[in-house]
């Protein structure tokens, strides 16, 4: 029989494997699996012969049944700021972008749930990237593994708080893998993130929206970014096939049954989605479901037709938000000197293999 990866089982298809497969006997094989599962994901260990809870004769049937390998890092870039990227190549050789962003109080972790992407946003580099392919649920996993690898995070107390799929890909066009994956993330046997430090954001795939309600339960950034549909289509093409009516009344069941306000995500573009009337109309948007509002500073790229909206316009417009009762806040921009930003992974990913 070939080696299994470890990271591509869920928790109860290891424990099916183990008893059938491993032969571990019914009466020990969920004990065997929660040792196994805590002491890779609760404590990083990688190596079967460290696994010293185990019986010996299991590590030894164990190391030729399964691998603990993970993709590989082959390039790290530390911003100024303290945000740290990673490109990973994956075993099949694409690449992905994964990135590290500290604060004060907390750190979150930006991970991928795409090679590339379909949705070709205008104002957002990774979007001029073709689709390569859909990341199985271990490589979305994985990256989290990876980081915490790189920063020892393996204490009760973790340093990366928080997980959000905002990397690259939509995570929706991606819904099985991302479902598994958040499921791993949560496992409290493993990794035990709480759906509240997850989130998951999508740029309006109306359709999925109740099914991650009832599925994935996490909090649901949607990338909004446009008050109305004409502005929504001219940047976001995507916008045609889902119209805002259409995500306010799906957002609308998502807050019903998850019991948290949905993360609207909006990036300010000179003179095309900051005006004071524009503000106005967002407003009328974020009285119909319980919502607050992220304003992110727009990331300019290469060959962009796109400006940031000047800071004082970026204020003043948060301030017209906040004065009708709503949550604005402004997102200062992270990673911006390594095109870790928003919307700048993939192509710098390119760049640097092309170099």
């Amino acid at each position: 029989m070939s080696q299994k990866n470890f990271f591509e089982f869920s928790f109860y298809d290891f424990k099916h494997f183990l008893n059938k497969d491993v032969e571990v006997e019914d009466k020990k094989v969920s004990m065997r699996t929660k040792q196994i599962w805590q002491s890779v994901y609760k404590k990083g260990s990688f190596e079967i012969s460290n696994l010293t809870t185990l019986p010996i004769e299991l590590r030894n049937k164990l190391n030729n049944l399964i691998s603990l390998q993970r993709p590989k890092i082959i390039n790290t870039q530390t911003s100024s700021d303290g945000t740290i990227k990673w490109l990973i190549q994956l075993f099949d050789g694409n690449e992905v972008e994964c990135v590290y962003i500290p604060e004060k109080t907390r750190a979150t972790l930006c991970i991928s749930s795409q090679v590339g992407c379909t949705l070709n946003c205008r104002f957002c580099h990774t979007g001029t990237q073709r689709l390569v392919k859909n990341l199985s649920f271990a490589e979305i996993v994985n990256q989290v593994i990876i980081a915490k690898e790189q920063i020892n995070d393996w204490e009760e107390q973790k340093k990366i708080s928080n997980i959000v799929l905002m990397g690259m890909g939509e995570p929706f066009y991606n819904y099985d893998n991302v479902k598994m994956a958040v499921e791993i993330l949560k496992d409290k046997e493993g990794l035990n993130y709480g759906p509240k430090k997850i989130t998951v954001s999508t740029a309006g795939i109306a359709n999925k929206i109740p099914e991650a309600a009832n599925e994935i339960g996490t909090y649901l950034a949607l990338s909004l970014h446009a008050p109305t549909d004409d502005i929504r289509e001219m940047i976001m093409p995507i916008n045609k096939k889902f119209k805002i009516k259409d995500l306010i009344e799906q957002c609308k069941y998502y807050t019903s049954v998850v019991k948290e306000k949905i993360t609207l995500e909006y990036v300010m573009l000179r003179g095309i989605n900051d005006s004071v009337e524009n503000a106005k109309q967002l407003i009328k948007l974020m009285a119909q479901f319980p919502c607050k509002v992220n304003l992110i500073e727009f990331n300019p790229w290469p060959g962009v037709q796109y400006l940031p909206t000047e800071r004082k316009e970026m204020e003043r417009f948060g301030k017209i938000v906040q004065d009708a009762g709503y949550v604005a806040t402004i997102r200062r921009s992270r990673g911006q000197d390594i095109l870790g930003a928003c919307g700048q992974l993939r192509t710098e990913s390119q760049r640097i293999k092309q170099v």
